[in-house]
């Protein structure tokens, strides 16, 4: 169908892979992408670790 993105896929990895030559001049190229990674997966464990506290029975018994 050809719908999506295309061949050159956009990634947080290859962003900051490519900005690394230009570090120096524009170190705002590695800090968004940099940044972006580390929010995510902060969000990431705090939404798992309130979805076990909601989930695990065992946990709810302690209390």
């Amino acid at each position: 169908l050809g719908l999506g993105t295309q061949p050159p896929l956009p990634s947080w990895g290859k962003m900051l892979s490519e900005s690394q030559t230009m570090m120096f001049f524009a170190p705002q190229l590695a800090i968004l992408p940099g940044l972006a990674i580390v929010l995510t997966v902060l969000g990431l464990n705090l939404l798992g670790d309130g979805l076990r506290d909601i989930l695990d029975p065992r946990l709810r018994r302690l209390r």
